[in-house]
């Protein structure tokens, strides 16, 4: 049973309680009563930072339906800050569920390394993988850390909680809780001096769930939560030290809903996930393509100076932090559907036109086939794994904004001749008096029957030569290959040659060359 009351262990206090008994009139959110909190907030120690983090989860908010709500502090937010939006992985990598997303927002690494699938939390690793209070309390020590969840298995768990000095567990009364918790966060924030807080709304979920994302109920519930966000910025900016302090204020979800209602399944609509922020060295009005929801814990401890170490294994990156890929230039010339009638006409999202000093190799393609996929394109995570759920395609996480695809899969959806056969070059790359050129990369493949995947090196233009090949499933990971320049070389290319029949596909991101 949740206590009432607080309790110190150590320098750190922890507050559960039960939802208040207070009835929520059915009409709607704007009409639950006042919460009456159980006790006064819980004390934390005094605060060390001039630099301060303010993380607020609102579970299940799919951002589209933002627009359609007033949400005056969510849009003011987006105009000052940068929004990021992105999809989520489906199964089998985890299902877009509450246990994963949190999970993914929490550590700033995906389901394949935190090890949480779904609401059961088997599997999980957050010995290797901690949430970001925890990694803070580890590193830095000193720091004031808080965090208030309404949804106990963020706690129970250890998914959010840990490494708190004070925390806030309730029961999932959200209707309820969600304003308490916010009574007595914005008690924190006006009378003591945290450094990092973690807020937890859960209402947006428990409405998308009972009336559909696509109900005015739902639309009424991002109002709700919006006004209760208004309220912790306010308290933020009447603190006596706000002018000398340098706030940041990150919003995400953990996952979307069906406009009928519910989630963990594949859709689009269920895979929608955002990361918003507004503080020091973030864009204002800034639309990224290559944001993440791994991104979360990088940017706060970008945002307080701390430079993870690698042994972490982050997967994200802070929100300003734009990728240097040369496939994310080619967004501003994405086209519409051509073949893909699954694909809404709205959806801009392929060329065939590789980037400034690249190229692509198609003279022994075979003929026909669906126009979006002949030979190696250029696409984003939702056009592209729109064209067919649960084969696996959206388990492109570790892509950014626009890749390179092969898809013979999708290619011989339309009638064709002949085999899929393209090669994707990079530019040259000088090499001149280094020992060795390491090629670093994302990869997404999957492997059927004869299709092949390989990665050429050629130097100084002469013959390519095989470097690496591609015989079993690569379920979006780093790869890296490291290769011996031969004496006099000055400069090398890499070809990426595909070659299938109605076999499975090949993605390329993040493509990076140093010499050592």
């Amino acid at each position: 049973m949740p206590i009432n009351g607080i309790s110190r262990i150590s320098r750190r206090t922890v507050l559960a309680a039960a939802g208040a008994t207070a009835a929520v009139a059915a009409a709607g959110l704007a009409a639950a009563p006042a919460a009456q909190a159980a006790t006064a907030a819980p004390v934390l120690p005094n605060g060390t930072s001039q630099d301060k983090v303010l993380v607020v989860g609102m579970d299940g908010l799919r951002y589209d339906r933002i627009d359609a709500a007033k949400a005056p502090t969510l849009k003011s937010l987006m105009a000052n800050g940068t929004y990021g939006r992105s999809l989520l992985y489906a199964n089998p990598m985890a299902g877009t569920l509450s246990g994963p997303g949190w999970s993914t927002i929490s550590t700033g690494v995906w389901p394949d390394k935190h090890g949480v699938k779904d609401n059961t939390f088997t599997g999980r690793d957050y010995g290797q993988y901690p949430g970001f209070l925890a990694r803070l309390n580890q590193v830095r020590p000193e720091l004031s850390l808080f965090a208030a969840v309404d949804w106990p298995e963020l706690d129970t768990y250890g998914t959010v909680t840990p490494g708190a000095d004070a925390k806030l567990v309730y029961d999932n009364n959200y209707a309820v809780n969600d304003l308490t918790i916010t009574d007595l966060t914005e008690d924190v924030l006006r009378n003591q001096n945290p450094d990092v807080l973690f807020v937890y709304f859960g209402e947006t979920d428990e409405i998308g769930h009972n009336y559909g994302a696509a109900s005015p109920k739902y639309t009424d519930a991002i109002d709700v939560q919006d006004g209760y966000l208004g309220r912790l910025l306010a308290a933020i900016q009447a603190r006596p030290t706000y002018a000398a302090e340098r706030w940041t204020v990150i919003v995400a979800t953990d996952h979307g809903h069906t406009d009928a209602g519910g989630h963990g399944g594949s859709s689009i609509e269920e895979r929608r996930t955002f990361v918003l922020a507004q503080g020091p060295g973030i864009a204002a009005g800034a639309r990224p393509i290559d944001t993440r929801l791994v991104d979360v814990a990088a940017t706060v401890f970008h945002q307080l100076g701390i430079a993870p170490d690698p042994a972490w294994g982050l997967d994200g990156k802070p929100i300003q932090l734009r990728s240097t890929d040369p496939f994310d230039t080619l967004y501003p010339s994405l086209s519409g559907r051509v073949d893909e009638n699954g694909i809404p006409t709205g959806v801009l999202g392929f060329t065939h036109t590789a980037p400034s000093g690249w190229s692509v190799i198609n003279n022994a393609m075979g003929t026909g086939g669906m126009t979006e996929w002949r030979g190696w394109s250029f696409a984003t995570d939702e056009f592209w794994s729109r064209t067919q759920r649960d084969q696996s395609r959206e388990l492109n996480v570790r892509a950014r904004g626009v890749f390179a695809v092969a898809d013979s899969d999708e290619w011989a959806d339309k009638a064709f001749s002949g085999t899929y056969d393209s090669t994707l070059v990079t530019p040259a790359y000088g090499v001149s008096g280094a020992a060795a050129v390491t090629l670093d990369l994302t990869t997404l493949y999957r492997q059927e029957g004869t299709q092949s995947a390989q990665i050429l090196a050629s130097f100084n233009g002469g013959t390519p030569v095989l470097v690496r090949s591609y015989t079993a499933d690569v379920l979006s990971k780093p790869q890296s290959v490291t290769v011996a320049v031969p004496a006099g070389a000055s400069s090398v290319s890499f070809r990426f040659r595909y070659t299938g029949a109605n076999n499975w596909y090949w993605v390329i991101d993040g493509v990076k060359v140093t010499t050592s």
